[in-house]
């Protein structure tokens, strides 16, 4: 069986899609090879750390990676969790399945830092709850 390639992505790489590599490495066993970037990366929100830390999950070593280090490179899935990403993303090489899931962005919540965190939270498991439909939908048809 080959190694499939997920690239999730977002604009600046730094909550919905760093939540979303964690998520796909965890669901994912070895089957798949998972990254993600942003269209213009800035650096990983320590709200996105702790709450993936919450659910056994660590993305502290993660860093905020340009969509360009994967430019020409063969990716099998492009997942945009934001519609800023879906559109500006750049083209990929044929045989690339783009999958848009438009997510509110928890970092523009303003608040209390507990604020801040629910709605950290709330993206996670509706990220989470897209993920696991993902993997779903590939198990049953490849029965």
């Amino acid at each position: 069986m080959t190694t499939k390639k997920i690239l999730v992505l977002c604009t600046g790489n730094s909550a919905r899609s760093q939540m979303g590599e964690g998520l796909f490495r965890a669901q994912g066993g070895g089957g798949f090879e998972v990254f993600s970037a942003g269209t213009k990366p800035s650096s990983v929100r320590p709200e996105a750390i702790a709450a993936m830390k919450e659910i056994g999950i660590d993305i502290s070593g993660h860093r905020s990676k340009s969509v360009d280090e994967f430019s020409g490179q063969s990716i099998d899935y492009v997942v945009t969790v934001c519609d800023n990403a879906r559109d500006n993303c750049p083209v990929f090489p044929a045989g690339t399945e783009r999958i848009h899931w438009g997510f509110e962005d928890p970092a523009a919540v303003q608040g209390s830092e507990q604020e801040r965190l629910a709605a950290f939270r709330r993206i996670r498991d509706q990220i989470h709850e897209r993920v696991r439909a993902f993997f779903r939908d590939r198990a049953a048809t490849a029965r």
